[in-house]
């Protein structure tokens, strides 16, 4: 006769013979000692749901999901990593390829990279981290290891040399950007040509009839790099849309490199009354120059910029600004790579609303001397 009990399998008590605690109670076991079974029971559930959570096979609702997560975590379970990629011929890793180039402001990119990490790891997927800039070289040497399950890109050219080669890829990738053709690629983003505009709508709406852009430094553009260049599109269109003067350049990020490029456009365009920054590094440093040149903001100058609204609320005065959603971007980029993996749909393109919050540093637009009737 067994001396487990038939609906838990658990050794039943005998008389006399003192059931250890951790039979009694799964969560009073050491980590190492925890069971997929112990999860299982703790989350009211079947291993099997247990394992397609752990493993992302199948589609678990959100509800039960959660569940097992908990459970995973209150009575520290930790799948056997090795014997896990055997079963299921997954490495439970997915790439993020990062490269670290001139022109880009580090603090906003590990925003992004943050995001992906803290999501994969819901999935339970770890994420080797590639920074070096290999082109098509790097994803070809990753593709051929099977260290990694999928891959997540940034940084996305309008004409990226990547692209050719994670069209023939085999396994799943999902950009965070868009290429100038994304046919048949996963992609991601803000709609940046979407948030130029609304902030020219914003400056619009308030009076201001002249007006520029401060955009990415100068490289970034040289690179075509996607976003920039599409910020710049948005602000032109319009601008022309509301019958607006506009000028757009290159600003790059040192405090007195800002200065000379906000004094150079003051001395071109003096009838200038809102500028759009697209340049996280160059906020702080441009609402130091306008008052240092005569300009304050708003009443002389209204600014918005586009950047995460910690910069944003940081800034004195307060920034009126787009959002920069690197959270929502990341969330999704490693979401959408995930349905891939399991053989779920998805859309080619995802482009997400801009959001725009007005805050102290834009007011209605003045008649600059230059231009008031004698």
């Amino acid at each position: 006769m067994s001396d487990a009990s038939p609906a838990t399998g658990v050794p039943a008590e005998q008389p006399g013979v003192a059931t250890p605690p951790e039979a009694r109670d799964p969560s009073t076991k050491r980590a190492d000692m925890v069971t997929i079974a112990d999860v299982a029971r703790h989350a009211g559930v079947a291993v099997s749901t247990v394992s397609y959570v752990i493993s992302g096979k199948r589609a678990i609702s959100a509800t039960t999901r959660q569940r097992v997560l908990a459970s995973i975590r209150t009575l520290g379970y930790h799948p056997n990593a090795g014997a896990r990629a055997l079963a299921s011929r997954r490495a439970n890793v997915i790439a993020l390829v990062l490269p670290l180039r001139s022109g880009i402001h580090l603090p906003v990119l590990m925003q992004f990279a943050t995001a992906v990490v803290t999501t994969a790891r819901t999935y339970d997927h770890d994420v080797l981290l590639l920074t070096a800039d290999e082109g098509p070289a790097g994803l070809r040497r990753i593709a051929a290891s099977a260290m990694v399950d999928g891959v997540v890109v940034m940084d996305v050219e309008m004409r990226d040399p990547r692209v050719p080669f994670l069209r023939e890829l085999e396994r799943p990738s999902v950009l965070i950007g868009f290429p100038d053709d994304a046919a048949g690629l996963t992609c991601v983003d803000l709609d940046f040509h979407r948030a130029g505009e609304a902030c020219v709508d914003h400056l619009a709406a308030l009076g201001h009839r002249d007006i520029a852009l401060l955009g990415a430094p100068a490289v970034v553009y040289e690179r075509d790099t996607g976003f920039a260049h599409r910020t710049r599109a948005g602000v032109v269109d319009a601008a022309r849309r509301h019958g607006m003067t506009a000028v757009a350049q290159p600003c790059e990020e040192q405090p007195e490199a800002v200065r000379r490029a906000v004094a150079g456009l003051l001395e071109r365009h003096p009838e200038l009354t809102g500028l759009v920054v697209h340049n996280e590094a160059a906020v702080a440093h441009v609402l130091a120059a306008l008052p240092a040149l005569g300009r304050t903001v708003p009443d002389d100058v209204s600014v918005v910029a586009i950047c995460p609204d910690e910069v944003a609320e940081r800034a004195g005065p307060a920034l009126t600004s787009v959002l920069v959603p690197a959270e929502e971007v990341g969330r999704q980029a490693v979401s959408l790579l995930m349905r891939k993996l399991t053989g779920e749909p998805v859309p080619e393109g995802t482009l997400l609303s801009p959001r725009l919050t007005v805050r102290a540093s834009t007011g209605r637009g003045r008649i600059p001397e230059q231009r008031r009737p004698r």
